[in-house]
């Protein structure tokens, strides 16, 4: 290597372009050889910076995200389920519902494809750029009521409140406080017309003042939530995990 493209190097990487100058000696050959322009040049130049960057803020929202695990939905089997048709699913997939702030609500029993729904629209949203959010109910909760206090509750708190999509697993699973339910509320006043969120739960927003205690807090919280909202309710659908179970012996499988 030369000394003025080691000296070209020097310079990107004072200008926090390392990929740039590590990748500046095979960029000037393949402009020598395939005869580029001074203005193909610099374009392959920026491009190909923007494009490790862009593939590097990915990689830190799928971190950030904290996916409980890594299913996409190419994954996703319409036939197993009733909850969508081909046309909802093509849909929900394009993701404008996430710029016009919407809600999806998906609703149903333990076991039929929720969660991964959610976590594959979550993935799908960060490949297009979008920073996601996922936790529990459970976890929320605790985040709410220690962020003031622990670093990572701080820092988790703070992430999802960048968030562009917020995704909460197993709304109402267990009944919350009069506090944590206000708390649950602020954080959701906070967000309403800034993120899209998606809701799991086995119970309809109809039961869920049971589990809030507080009818005019429920009312406040469903007021803003199904505002720009869609209910997808698996009525029908069998579990999977119970129908895709494993089994140490499959021979006496017939049995259970």
């Amino acid at each position: 290597m030369t000394a003025p493209v080691i000296a070209l190097q020097e310079k990107f990487r004072a200008l926090r372009l390392a990929e740039t100058a590590k990748e500046l000696p095979a960029l000037l050959r393949k402009a020598e050889n395939e005869s580029w322009t001074y203005h193909e040049f610099v374009h392959e130049l920026v491009s190909y910076e923007l494009t490790c960057r862009e593939e590097k803020t990915k990689e830190r929202f799928m971190k950030w995200a904290d996916f409980p695990f890594l299913k996409t939905l190419d994954e996703y089997n319409l036939d197993e389920q009733d909850a969508l048709g081909e046309r909802s699913f093509k849909q929900l997939r394009e993701l404008n519902w996430i710029e016009e702030c919407y809600t999806l609500i998906l609703m149903g029993p333990p076991g039929v494809g929720k969660t991964h729904l959610s976590v594959g629209l979550g993935i799908e949203a960060v490949q297009r750029g979008y920073q996601v959010a996922f936790i529990s109910m459970a976890e929320l909760v605790y985040v709410l009521k220690t962020r003031e206090y622990t670093n990572k509750s701080k820092t988790r708190y703070k992430r999802m409140m960048s968030s562009d999509l917020i995704i909460i697993d197993d709304v109402m699973y267990l009944t919350i406080d009069s506090a944590e339910a206000n708390l649950f509320f602020q954080f959701i006043y906070q967000l309403y017309d800034h993120a899209a969120f998606i809701l799991t739960s086995n119970k309809g927003p109809n039961e869920w003042g049971k589990f809030l205690g507080d009818d005019t807090l429920t009312t406040a919280i469903l007021d803003r939530l199904l505002h720009r909202s869609q209910i997808i309710s698996y009525t029908d659908t069998d579990s999977l995990r119970m129908k895709h179970r494993k089994t140490l012996f499959p021979e006496i499988n017939h049995q259970t």
